[in-house]
């Protein structure tokens, strides 16, 4: 195997980028569908219209019942892709609520962990310190009834 000359760190930050790159693209991803639902629905409200506007110009003394049946059915058609687009508006709103929140919580995170951790003096207890008497540091290291050195 070969030898890397990126240390554990470096490696652990690269890997945290990657991460937040590849949510970015998510999201992106996320976002142009959301467009692409939104302009959709709005070419068929936008048609639907239209074809409403035809029916609503002719005079009420020459619409037969056809035309009123189609009027109805274009407005219960409109009305229900508007609910729609109100849906997917208020579910990218969410989205986008919750995106704001796990990029305050990816900030926070990075913070903490890129942010150098001062250094304590202190050695960690289970490890002998030089201050330590010679027996003890024998006791430490392989318990009292195991070395006869002294």
């Amino acid at each position: 195997m070969a030898e890397s000359s990126i240390s554990a760190d470096e490696m652990e930050a690269e890997m945290a980028r990657i991460q937040r790159l590849r949510e970015v693209l998510v999201r992106r991803e996320s976002e142009l569908r959301f467009m692409m639902d939104d302009i959709q629905l709005c070419k068929d409200i936008m048609k639907l219209k239209q074809e409403l506007r035809k029916i609503v110009a002719v005079p009420d003394g020459e619409k037969t019942k056809k035309h009123r049946q189609r009027e109805e059915k274009l407005i219960q058609e409109i009305h229900q892709l508007v609910q729609k687009r109100d849906f997917l508006v208020d579910d990218a709103e969410v989205e986008r609520l919750r995106e704001q929140e796990e990029d305050k919580e990816m900030a926070e995170f990075l913070r903490q962990k890129l942010t150098p951790k001062p250094r304590t003096t202190e050695p960690p207890a289970n490890k002998p310190s030089i201050s330590k008497s010679s027996a003890a540091l024998i006791k430490d290291c392989c318990g009292a009834t195991q070395c006869v050195i002294m």
